[in-house]
């Protein structure tokens, strides 16, 4: 079969059933632990991924090692050799999945995507809607290849920010802040739920809940998505995505790009650096 070339930042169970025997195809499931579908194992088959899917891992193994956040993108030859062992090439067509639905897998979409990879797409519905069709599953992700890759890393500027270029961009009207958290932990009335973080939001942030674009695991449509963010922010405005630990911000930059924005990036630490007591980041609750 030819190679399969992905055109858009989400595809359909469909497209990817349609595509699944391409030669440059590759599936990464991209969930975060528990890695098996929610509910009873035993009445799912046992099946915990799709067929011929391999681990991405980011929650645990690929990503920075020498810090305490979670989830930080690692080096550019750390994530170049990660991705050989996983058999990775250069030409290959990506789709990442989670066993949610659109929940983790955009994380993975966005690293990818940082590290000059286009050719990656988020499956809409995830795991459950392959499921759900009926289509081929297997036990267990596969951690490595067989066969080495040959992928190499082009680093984007500009696609992650750090907590220096966020505080500048908070007073900056050419920026806007979108935060991904549920609207209770955004206006410090819910805890957080990691120990030892302030509640609240940056000074100047907007509150867009990922829930608000992601329903019953698949991505609202785009004119509905353009809807949400014209609400919000104006499509000249450079808009970056914060959450609890730079995932879930991750599915409002799918959505943003989904819904026409281009000028997009990511709060790496997000509130896991910025809520810490110790960082003297400001904080403001409502």
């Amino acid at each position: 079969m030819s190679n399969a070339k992905i055109t858009s930042s989400l595809v359909s169970v469909q497209w990817l059933a349609e595509n699944f025997e391409a030669g440059n195809l590759v599936i990464l499931d991209a969930s975060m632990k528990p890695v098996t579908p929610v509910g009873d194992a035993s009445s799912q088959g046992g099946t915990a991924c799709i067929k011929g899917a391999r681990r991405f891992d980011f929650d645990n193994d690929i990503r920075e090692k020498n810090t305490d956040l979670p989830h930080m993108m690692p080096s550019a030859e750390f994530f170049t050799e990660e991705m050989q062992k996983l058999g990775i090439n250069q030409d290959s067509a990506i789709v990442v999945y989670d066993y949610v639905g659109v929940y983790s897998s955009p994380r993975a979409w966005w690293m990818f995507r940082a590290m000059g990879h286009n050719q990656v797409a988020v499956l809409d519905g995830g795991l459950p809607a392959w499921k759900k069709a009926g289509l081929p599953c297997g036990e267990q992700a596969e951690r490595e290849s067989s066969q080495r890759g040959d992928f190499i890393a082009h680093p984007q500027a500009g696609l992650f920010f750090d907590s220096a270029q966020v505080r500048e961009a908070l007073t900056d009207s050419n920026f806007a802040v979108l935060d991904a958290r549920s609207e209770g932990r955004f206006k410090g009335v819910e805890p957080e739920p990691r120990a030892g973080l302030r509640g609240g939001h940056m000074p100047n942030s907007l509150n867009l809940p990922f829930a608000n674009v992601v329903v019953d695991g698949f991505v609202l449509p785009p004119a509905q998505l353009e809807s949400v963010f014209s609400k919000l922010v104006k499509k000249e405005q450079k808009l970056i995505f914060s959450c609890g630990s730079g995932v879930t911000a991750c599915i409002d930059a799918l959505a943003a790009e989904l819904a026409g924005y281009s000028n997009l990036s990511i709060y790496d630490g997000s509130w896991a650096e910025w809520g810490l007591p110790s960082s003297g980041l400001p904080v403001e609750t409502n």
